[in-house]
């Protein structure tokens, strides 16, 4: 049975047999037993990582250390919450950071630890402990941004592609105004120009 560290749009973490394109994590979430317990996150700080770091192999669950989670690609990390790692993914990290500036219109980059804080107000709702979600119009969001459309969907050349942990679906309709996953820095982040990784099936939708 696969392990359950599986994340979706929404930000929960199932089982799935699903790997995806990236991995990250949230902290250690799991006992010796290999199982989550009920918290979701013991940090602000939540990444998005490469699946291979120079050849390294680690357990993804080391006992008392970290929960390796797994993304289908860059748009579904950012949809639950996470950013670019400042370690490995060292150019991407330092690219979402330009584009946040950019965004914000600050001075200088904002450091690691500044952006997290932000995300986790914008992510999480601090009473229910679920996804904290938003309003926008179809039209005005940026390519990347995912959408509750009876189901996580992806924005994408004006189009609305359907997610699921084997990728993405045929385009369907959309328009006006939309429910928005990715939390709004993100998406302001997106809009400056920052371009995230998409699993193959996107593409493949999208003439």
């Amino acid at each position: 049975m696969p392990l359950q560290n599986r994340v979706d749009p929404t930000g929960d973490i199932v089982r799935d047999p699903g790997r995806g394109l990236f991995t990250g994590n949230r902290g250690c979430l799991h006992g010796a037993d290999r199982e989550l317990g009920g918290s979701r996150w013991r940090s602000k700080l939540w990444i998005c990582c490469v699946l291979d770091w120079r050849g390294r192999q680690r357990d993804v669950m080391p006992p008392g250390r970290w929960t390796a989670l797994f993304f289908l690609d860059e748009a579904t990390a950012f949809a639950a919450g996470h950013r670019p790692c400042a370690y490995c993914r060292r150019r991407d990290f330092l690219a979402y950071a330009e584009a946040w500036r950019c965004a914000y219109q600050l001075g200088e980059r904002p450091r690691a630890a500044e952006m997290d804080a932000r995300l986790h107000a914008e992510r999480v709702d601090p009473r229910s402990r679920r996804q904290r979600t938003g309003r926008a119009l179809f039209a005005d969001l940026p390519d990347g941004a995912m959408i509750g459309l009876g189901g996580p969907a992806l924005k994408l050349g004006g189009l609305a592609l359907p997610w699921s942990f084997a990728g993405y679906g045929e385009p369907v309709a959309a328009g006006g105004e939309v429910e928005v996953l990715t939390p709004p820095s993100t998406v302001a982040v997106l809009a400056a120009g920052y371009r995230p990784v998409l699993h193959p099936t996107a593409l493949r939708r999208v003439p």
